[in-house]
């Protein structure tokens, strides 16, 4: 039976309507039937010439914001079209939709806005959020993502330029992992910005207000959750760019009342260790035997402490084994138990006095270098948004203590990021295997190039989401995350070759996604977080998964 869509929308209404809209591309019987013509020019397209001059369009742009509001036109326009393209250009524009331009648009928001793609939701209508959220048109949502803008990648307080992020991170959903667009929300908590500049700035579009924060804040987020879970009961929420203070807190309050995870601390976390597992893999070497330095101990360093101890765990070694094997710097230097004051994700964490005491060390504060000496460490792993952090110096020490030391500098955009490719692979004599958290081109050292994988969340959270919601399951675990980096670590070039990529090739991640959603939903069976049984689980993935196909649109008989 040929699939085909009703609608009793006007001609305009169509052509205004992205979910809809084909521009070029109705066919003769649809115009007829829906009284396009003259509305449109008389050539019909198909779908390839569509891409074709879009594709075009693309690469006569000279700036990446350019390219970026080119695309996010076209998303206004035509969603079946821009992720067809997408989709086909996926690894050249994959940059211009999120990581690292999506910083830019949020950085400008107030500027570039055109037109709305999302809901809002204002404190100062605290009172009214309940209605609100009844009245948000869509029948059907399967996805959230939420942010409040105080933690924009690393480029922080941005206020309601935040919102750039759910809308990237959504059509990331939707082109990898399959869901339909129609049933994915993006949601702007705007609770004020103490970002100076913004609330002075007369083109501001957000509540000019200084944040709340305390009772007041937790007040509202409640209210937000609560409007949800009432009008989408089913809906997966992420947690996205909230500050140190709130994301774990709030991901820890919420996970167990909502279907819920946050992407900084969890898909973080679960990105960072599969490119340790592949980096390990390919090294021949084993988890329990590698010594970790965190630099960073917000809330994606810890996210990752956490993903890395359970890890330990499973390979065999006790907690207290495992807790001893990571050693988190922060501002105070690294966090051991001598320490007056520690933040309350990090004891767990905080080494031995007794152990640091016996260190060669001749400062209160223990740095960076002083841990990686001492500690002998094998992997180090930036999240601390400070550019450049990890020296010379730093970098050669690694060097002394692995053949192949492993070197992630995470923070994005580019401008935040720890240390370039380069820089390591001088430091290293080109020994070191690097994963980033922006994207960069590959180096060549001593005639030798080394292709440099971007540890991008993107890798984790669309074939999460997909698996979540494809079986319903009641909540996200960690078993999922953790099962989801097994699976990805499986699908590592550098496993072939210690020169080559710790990740796949972007253009394999629909596929992936679709393999990472099977593993997760089998976990969700096992711990009985979905009433879907286990045959079932391929074809209601497969069920999900939306295509950027045509459909045939009819009109609605009365």
């Amino acid at each position: 039976m040929e699939e085909f869509i009703e609608t009793s929308l006007g001609p305009q209404e169509i052509l205004h309507n992205p979910l809809l809209n084909k521009g070029t591309g109705f066919s003769k019987k649809e115009r007829d039937e829906l009284h396009l013509h003259g509305l449109l020019p008389p050539h019909i397209s198909t779908i390839e010439e569509q891409m074709e001059r879009r594709y075009k369009n693309f690469q006569n742009k000279s700036t990446d914001l350019g390219k970026y509001k080119l695309l996010s036109s076209l998303q206004d326009r035509n969603e079946t079209l821009f992720y067809r393209l997408f989709l086909k250009h996926c690894e050249e524009m994959l940059p211009f939709i999120y990581t690292p331009t999506v910083g830019d648009a949020s950085s400008q928001y107030s500027y570039i806005y055109t037109q709305n793609r999302g809901i809002y939701l204002s404190y100062p209508m605290i009172d009214r959020l309940d209605e609100i959220i009844t009245n948000i048109p869509k029948e059907h949502v399967d996805v959230i993502v939420v942010t409040d803008g105080q933690r924009i990648l690393g480029l922080g307080d941005l206020g309601i330029g935040g919102m750039a992020i759910p809308v990237g991170k959504l059509a990331i959903y939707t082109a990898f992992g399959g869901i339909n667009p129609a049933r994915t929300l993006p949601i702007f908590l705007d609770v004020g910005t103490n970002n100076d500049s913004l609330r002075n700035d007369p083109l501001y579009l957000g509540w000019r207000n200084k944040r709340i924060e305390g009772a007041e804040y937790d007040r509202f987020i409640d209210s937000f959750v609560k409007g949800i879970k009432k009008r989408f009961p089913k809906v997966l929420i992420q947690w996205e760019d909230f500050a140190n203070q709130h994301a774990g807190r709030i991901l820890e309050k919420y996970r167990n009342e909502v279907c819920s995870f946050n992407d900084d601390i969890q898909g973080t976390a679960a990105t960072a260790l599969s490119a340790i597992l592949s980096a390990i893999k390919a090294k021949k070497e084993r988890l329990t035997d590698q010594r970790i330095v965190l630099f960073g101990g917000g809330s994606a360093g810890i996210g990752i402490a956490n993903y890395l101890r359970l890890a330990l765990i499973e390979q065999g070694m006790s907690e207290q084994e495992a807790l001893e094997k990571i050693y988190i710097i922060d501002v105070p230097g690294l966090i051991h138990t001598g320490m007056s004051v520690i933040r309350e994700a990090q004891k767990k964490y905080a080494q031995s006095k007794e152990k640091i005491n016996l260190w060669d060390i001749h400062a209160e504060k223990v740095s960076l270098l002083d841990t990686i000496k001492n500690a002998k460490a094998t992997i180090l792993i930036g999240a601390s948004a400070q550019a450049n952090a990890f020296s010379k110096e730093v970098l050669s020490e690694m060097a002394k203590h692995s053949k192949h030391p492993i070197i992630l500098p995470l923070s994005n955009p580019t401008s935040k990021a720890e240390a370039t490719p380069s820089d390591i692979l001088d430091a290293t004599d080109g020994r070191a295997i690097i994963a980033t958290g922006s994207p960069f081109e590959p180096v060549v050292f001593n005639g030798k190039t080394h292709q440099i994988g971007q540890c991008n969340n993107v890798y984790i959270y669309p074939g999460i989401g997909l698996g979540v919601v494809s079986v319903k399951a009641s909540k996200v675990t960690d078993a999922m995350f953790l099962k989801a980096t097994e699976v990805l670590s499986q699908y590592s070039p550098i496993l072939s070759d210690l020169k080559r990529s710790i990740f796949p090739n972007i253009a394999t991640l629909r596929d992936l996604s679709f393999q990472i959603a099977l593993a997760v939903a089998k976990v969700a069976v096992a711990e009985k977080v979905t009433n879907t049984s286990l045959d079932q689980v391929e074809n209601r993935i497969k069920a999900t998964m939306w295509q950027p196909d045509y459909v045939p649109l009819r009109r609605k008989k009365s």
